[in-house]
């Protein structure tokens, strides 16, 4: 094998694995925000304000990964190491 598959095999691996594990990850906290907000805060005016304040930094992260994960497949496809999939 050589250099450019081992680093195709790697970007593949994160790609189809640790990418979606990540979004994955980061919607199940914004659903508990929006959990603490809606259900758990929902007399509690501070608990409120965590939720809220909770969802929006999940949204934040999420709108940030997406954007970073573009622009390395725009890097990568610039560099001619577009993954496989």
């Amino acid at each position: 094998m050589t250099f450019a598959q081992y680093v195709t095999g790697i970007i593949d691996i994160i790609n189809i694995v640790i990418v979606p594990v990540i979004f994955a990850l980061a919607f199940v906290v914004f659903i508990w925000g929006v959990f603490k907000y809606f259900i758990w805060g929902a007399e509690n005016e501070s608990e409120k304000a965590d939720g809220r304040k909770f969802a929006m930094w999940c949204i934040l992260g999420i709108v940030v990964l997406l954007s970073v994960w573009g622009l390395v497949s725009i890097l990568l496809s610039t560099l001619g190491i577009a993954p496989s999939a």
